[in-house]
Formats: C-alpha cells, sequence, structure tokens
C-alpha cells in the first residue's frame, strides 16, 4: 500500500496559504513547506512566510530552520522532507507539500537520486575559479557543448546550477539533463494528489504587483538591511532570492529605488510565468482554475477532497 501524499503548489501570490490550512484541518494533515526562502529565520517579509497566527494551530515543518549564512539545495530539501514525512506518518497524519518551488516537490514525488550528484571539490573549485577569472557566460558556453540541453534550461547567471551540471558531465560521463529525465519518469512511490491553483494571469499579475507594494509597507527594506547588519551579502544562497536581491543591490547604490522595485515586480511576474511552465510539464496533476469556482475557497476545498476520496487518499464520508 503506497503512503498518502497530497501536495498543494501553484504560482507565487495564487493564494495557496489559506487554503492549505482549511485543506490541512480536513484531512487531518500537517504541511511541509516546500519553498526555498521560508526555511530562512528572520527572512519573513520578503518570503511572504506564514505568521503563527495564519497557521491557525496546524504545524508547519521546515519553516525557520536554517540561518541566512547556510547553504540550502534540493538534496538538504529532500532529506529533511522526507523526515518531516516519516514523522507525520507515524502519528497516522497525511503530509501535505505547499510551496511553489516545483524542483523540490518533484524530488519528493518522483523519488529523484541525488547520489550521483555528488562531486569532487576539486573540479568545483576550478569551475568557480573560471567563473571568477572569465565570467559566467565562459562557464555556460562550456555546458553548451556537452549538454545542450542543459544550456538551454538553466540561465547563464545561475553559476551554481551550471557547476553543478558540469561536474555531474565530468565524474558520469552522461548529461545531467537526461539523468533527470530518467528521474522524472519514476513512478511516485506514494499514492499522490498533486493540486495545482491556478488563476487568469492578469489577475495574477495585479496580485503580484500588490503584494511587492504591501511587502514594501510591511518593512522589506528594514528586513533586508538588519540581514545586511548581520553579514548577509549577494553571494548566499539566501540572498538570492526575490525581494531580497534587489532590495541588496539598492542599498549598494546598483540602481535607485524605484528600479529596484520595478525589477523586483518585473522578476516576480517572470518566475510566475516559469513556475507554470513547470507544472504544465509534470503528469499526474490536477489544475484547480480558481474562476471556475467563482474563486470561492469552500468551493475549491470541497473539490479538492472529492479528488482525495477518488484516490483513495481519503475514507468517503
Amino acid at each position: 500500500m503506497k503512503k498518502p501524499l497530497i501536495v498543494l503548489t501553484g504560482p507565487t501570490a495564487v493564494g495557496k496559504t489559506k487554503l492549505s490550512i482549511a485543506l490541512a484541518k480536513a484531512v487531518n494533515g500537517e504541511i511541509i513547506s516546500a519553498d526555498s526562502m521560508q526555511v530562512y529565520r528572520y527572512m519573513d517579509v520578503g518570503s511572504a512566510k506564514i505568521t503563527p497566527d495564519e497557521m491557525d494551530g496546524v504545524p508547519h515543518h521546515l519553516v525557520d530552520v536554517l540561518d541566512p549564512t547556510e547553504d540550502f539545495n534540493i538534496v538538504l530539501f529532500q532529506q529533511l522532507a522526507k523526515k518531516s514525512m516519516e514523522e507525520i506518518y507515524s502519528k497516522g497524519k497525511i503530509p501535505i507539500l505547499v510551496g511553489g518551488t516545483g524542483f523540490y516537490i518533484q524530488a519528493i514525488t518522483r523519488d529523484i537520486d541525488f547520489t550521483q550528484s555528488e562531486q569532487d571539490d576539486s573540479y568545483r573549485q576550478e569551475l568557480e575559479a573560471l567563473a571568477a577569472e572569465k565570467g559566467s557566460s565562459f562557464l555556460h558556453d562550456m555546458l553548451a557543448s556537452v549538454d545542450p540541453k542543459s544550456a538551454e534550461d538553466i540561465h547563464e547567471n545561475n553559476v551554481k546550477r551550471v557547476i553543478r551540471a558540469l561536474e555531474f558531465y565530468k565524474q558520469n560521463g552522461t548529461r545531467i539533463s537526461e539523468h533527470n529525465e530518467e528521474q522524472k519518469e519514476h513512478v511516485s512511490p506514494y499514492n499522490l494528489a498533486y493540486f495545482v491553483l491556478n488563476a487568469p494571469r492578469p489577475l495574477l499579475y495585479e496580485r503580484i504587483d500588490a503584494r511587492v507594494d504591501e511587502m514594501l509597507k510591511n518593512g522589506l527594506v528594514e528586513e533586508v538591511k538588519t540581514l545586511q547588519r548581520m553579514g548577509c551579502h549577494r553571494g548566499m544562497v539566501s540572498m538570492q532570492g526575490l525581494g531580497y536581491k534587489e532590495i541588496l543591490a539598492w542599498l549598494e547604490g546598483e540602481y535607485p529605488y524605484d528600479e529596484a522595485v520595478r525589477i523586483l515586480k518585473r522578476d516576480t511576474r517572470h518566475f510566475a510565468k516559469r513556475q507554470l511552465t513547470w507544472f504544465r510539464r509534470e503528469g499526474e496533476v490536477t489544475w484547480v482554475d480558481k474562476d471556475k469556482f467563482d474563486y470561492n475557497d469552500s468551493q475549491i476545498l470541497t473539490y479538492m477532497l472529492s479528488v482525495c476520496r477518488e484516490k483513495g487518499i481519503l475514507l468517503s464520508e
């Protein structure tokens, strides 16, 4: 018998948080955050982190577990999430993965094997030195020559992922893009209900702009200044998150405040678009278009519970 697992995802600002609490209460579940920023302490405003009041008594895992100076990556996420899932199962409850980081969700739903990705440090250091000396585009060209598909998928500014792909190729003699495709074909080891919450794009973009304004009103700039005083800088994984890198760039004089806000809104809209592209490539997902339910959360919840029952995740009432 496969263990039950529910996923609630969707683009940023679509309204996952409130619905996730209602869902967790309805299925006797606990929530695991599939978010690359909410894992960090002191990063509340910019990550739109759920507050204790919003949790409404529902236990949350992988929120506030690392300091901003620590690296967080897909392998660590998978380890921590699986540990949390075992704890939840041991209580006779259902884990619910909630968040918008598609690759993190896939690492669990497909049980992707990352053991081959552990690389030799010396080659990584050599690549880091090359990037520092010749620039990120030089490294990206190296990747394009051995793994064109990965070069197409990974932006040249994402030096860490470019390096990881090059390391993988050197160690295994095979392309990481092919490895990832093979892993995606894995049948999920879970009895899975995978929901993608969506809204019409103009509304989504409007919500994103409003959310950025709200974050600024709620003290995003002060939060970033505090992190800066703690020694955080743009080279850290935590500071590469949307909202943090743009405000840091403004504080460091790279561009004016209004430009930082414009870039943040634009890049968040682009991020939402990429998220939707990712989820469309995933199999076994149930799309939940909010406009088809008149934006009524209780109607959406009823529909999601009916899907869970059909899949045998919940017993019929």
